[in-house]
C-alpha cells in the first residue's frame, strides 16, 4: 500500500515537476544561457522559474482563469526577477560586445529589460504550460498544486530567490565579471513592488476578456514559421542589448520590439480565440518557438569550450526527439 501510495502521489505530482524542469530548460538551457560549464545554478533556476511558473499556473486554473492572466502572472515573475532577485535590469551589464554602454538611461538597461520581461513571461511561463498541458490533456484543467505542494513550492521558490540573489549580485557580479557593488536605486524597487501588485490585481480580479472578433486558423505550418521568426528576431534583440552595434539607434530598436509584440498580441490571441484552432496549432506554436530559439543561439557559441558546445548539441538534440515525439501523439489525438 505505502509504494502503491507513493506512486499515486507521484503520479498526480508529474505534471508540476514537468512544468518546473522545463520552465528553466526552455528558457535557459536549450538556448545555451545556462551552459554545461555553469549547470551548478541549475537548481537555483528550477525553484525560482520552475516553482514560479508551477505557482503562476495553479492560481490561474484553480481561478478559472485564461491564458491572459497566465501572461499576466508570467510578467510579475519576470518583474521580480529583473528588479529585485537578480536586477540584471537595473545593474550595469556585464557583458558589453564592443566595450561601449548601450541603451542606458535612468539606472535602467531599457532594452534589455524590454527583451527580458517579454522573453521570461513566454518562454519560462506560457511555453512550457502550454507543452506541458498537451503532455496531461486530460488534467489540463487541474491546478496540479495541493495546499501542502504550495506551501512547499513557495518556500522553495523564496529559498531560491535567496541564492539568485546572492549568487548573482553579491558574487557573480563583483568576483566572476569583477564589477563594482551595485545596490537597485529605492524609486526603482518600488516602482517595481507597486507594478507586482498591479499585475497581480489585474490578472486576478480584472482578467482581460479574449477577443471579441477572431481571425480564421491558418494552417499549422504558419504559427510554426512565426514562432521561429519570432525567436530569431527577440534573440537579435538580445544581442543588440549587449551593444553588438553601439551605433544603431536604441530607441529605433524598442520601437522595432514593440511593433513585433503588438503585431503577434493582435494576431496569435484572435486566431486561438477561432474553432478551428487545434492543438496541432499549439504544437506548431512551440515547436516553431523553440526550433527557432535553439538554432539561432548557436551564433553565441563560437569559440566556446568545447564541453559546453557538445552540452548544447546533446541537449537540444534531445529536446527535438522530445518534440518529435509529442507532435505524434498530438496527431494521433487530433
Amino acid at each position: 500500500m505505502d509504494g502503491a501510495a507513493q506512486q499515486g502521489r507521484l503520479a498526480r505530482a508529474a505534471p508540476a515537476l514537468l512544468l518546473a524542469f522545463l520552465a528553466p530548460t526552455f528558457a535557459e538551457v536549450l538556448p545555451g544561457a545556462t551552459r554545461f560549464s555553469a549547470l551548478f545554478v541549475f537548481p537555483i533556476e528550477l525553484a525560482v522559474w520552475g516553482g514560479g511558473a508551477v505557482m503562476a499556473r495553479a492560481l490561474v486554473r484553480k481561478l478559472g482563469l485564461g491564458w491572459w492572466s497566465l501572461l499576466l502572472l508570467g510578467l510579475v515573475l519576470a518583474v521580480a526577477e529583473e528588479f529585485l532577485i537578480q536586477q540584471t535590469s537595473l545593474a550595469p551589464l556585464v557583458i558589453r560586445l564592443k566595450g561601449e554602454t548601450w541603451a542606458r538611461a535612468c539606472d535602467l538597461n531599457y532594452v534589455y529589460a524590454l527583451w527580458a520581461l517579454v522573453y521570461e513571461s513566454v518562454w519560462v511561463v506560457l511555453l512550457p504550460t502550454l507543452t506541458v498541458e498537451m503532455i496531461f490533456p486530460l488534467r489540463r484543467r487541474e491546478p496540479w498544486l495541493s495546499r501542502a505542494g504550495a506551501v512547499v513550492t513557495g518556500g522553495l521558490f523564496f529559498v531560491g530567490c535567496c541564492f539568485a540573489w546572492f549568487t548573482w549580485t553579491q558574487i557573480a557580479r563583483t568576483q566572476v565579471f569583477h564589477q563594482p557593488p551595485f545596490s537597485p536605486p529605492l524609486p526603482w524597487v518600488a516602482a517595481a513592488l507597486a507594478v507586482i501588485l498591479s499585475l497581480i490585481l489585474a490578472a486576478v480580479r480584472f482578467p482581460p476578456r479574449p477577443p471579441l472578433r477572431t481571425l480564421a486558423a491558418p494552417p499549422p505550418l504558419l504559427p510554426a514559421l512565426l514562432g521561429a521568426v519570432w525567436a530569431v528576431l527577440w534573440f537579435g534583440l538580445v544581442v543588440l542589448a549587449f551593444g553588438i552595434a553601439p551605433r544603431f539607434p536604441p530607441l529605433a530598436a524598442v520601437a522595432a520590439a514593440m511593433l513585433v509584440v503588438c503585431v503577434i498580441l493582435a494576431v496569435v490571441p484572435r486566431w486561438a480565440a477561432d474553432a478551428r484552432w487545434s492543438k496541432r496549432h499549439d504544437y506548431a506554436l512551440v515547436a516553431g518557438s523553440l526550433c527557432g530559439s535553439m538554432a539561432v543561439s548557436f551564433i553565441a557559441f563560437q569559440g566556446a569550450a568545447p564541453a559546453d558546445l557538445w552540452f548544447k548539441i546533446i541537449v537540444d538534440c534531445l529536446a527535438v526527439a522530445g518534440l518529435a515525439w509529442l507532435g505524434r501523439r498530438v496527431l494521433r489525438r487530433s
